[in-house]
């Protein structure tokens, strides 16, 4: 996916529709991050202005929703399922795998992003690893290398 860089102004414009209504700041900064990729620590102030909330009210949105980033994304974006139908399948092998590969799991750079979750809802077809959105089923060490490339 592609996104815009960063700019202020079209930020602010953007917050517009949000202007005095505390009930969306989550909304606005969906909508920051679905611009830019991710929330910068600069859209903080502009979106508590905006809602006219604490800066500290935006932080507590910010850091409560694991899908609002505060980085820009990385290229590939890797999330592996660690509900217990997929543990019980060999989900920490594909987890083992990847931290082999210098990728743990929760690392970031800006080429790859190596994240858990807690249920991807494919739970017959486990273990299961979403890359870059596509869930794929029954994986194996293999999905790392295909992952890595």
């Amino acid at each position: 996916m592609t996104y815009e860089p960063w700019d202020e102004g079209v930020a602010t414009a953007m917050l517009e529709p949000f202007t005095s209504d505390a009930t969306l700041v989550l909304v606005a900064l969906q909508a920051l991050q679905a611009r830019f990729g991710f929330v910068p620590e600069a859209a903080v102030p502009l979106v508590a202005h905006t809602c006219n909330v604490s800066r500290a009210d935006v932080h507590g949105v910010l850091s409560f929703y694991h899908e609002l980033r505060t980085q820009p994304p990385a290229t590939r974006e890797v999330r592996v399922c660690r509900a217990e139908a997929c543990q019980a399948v060999g989900a920490r092998d594909i987890e083992r795998a990847f931290a082999d590969a210098g990728h743990p799991v929760g690392s970031r750079t800006s080429a790859l992003a190596v994240d858990a979750v807690y249920c991807l809802g494919n739970c017959a077809l486990g273990p299961t690893v979403e890359i870059d959105g596509a869930v794929h089923g029954r994986c194996d060490t293999d999905i790392v290398r295909e992952a890595l490339r």
